[in-house]
């Protein structure tokens, strides 16, 4: 049996992810629109499911269960399908300095 995280998608979020239309293909996602919703053990996503669904911890569309390897899969009206994770690209600062000018200074082992 495999441990399954649950990542629970924010109310705010949930709104938005209900209402928009249904696209195929690896669903991406911002943590920062989960929280953790704690684990199951089943095997597999669909029994997860089953199990949790006449419980008060029924996975919602949009929640997320995450197994032992890190792969993400979504819950969607149509069932599962797999995620993944998008996170904020960051910066440094140093790209809008500007470029260095003058000649090359040899480096020395």
């Amino acid at each position: 049996m495999a441990v399954f995280k649950i990542h629970r998608m924010k109310e705010q979020p949930s709104l938005n992810f209900r209402w928009a239309a249904h696209t195929g293909g690896t669903a991406s996602a911002k943590p920062k629109d989960y929280e953790p919703g704690g684990e199951v053990e089943s095997m597999s996503a669909y029994a997860a499911w089953a199990l949790l669904r006449e419980t008060e911890s029924a996975l919602r569309v949009g929640d997320i269960l995450e197994d032992e390897l890190g792969g993400l899969r979504i819950f969607k009206y149509v069932g599962f399908e797999e995620a993944r994770w998008v996170l904020p690209e960051v910066r440094s600062g140093i790209e809008n300095l500007p470029a260095a000018a003058g000649a090359a200074v040899p480096v020395q082992a």
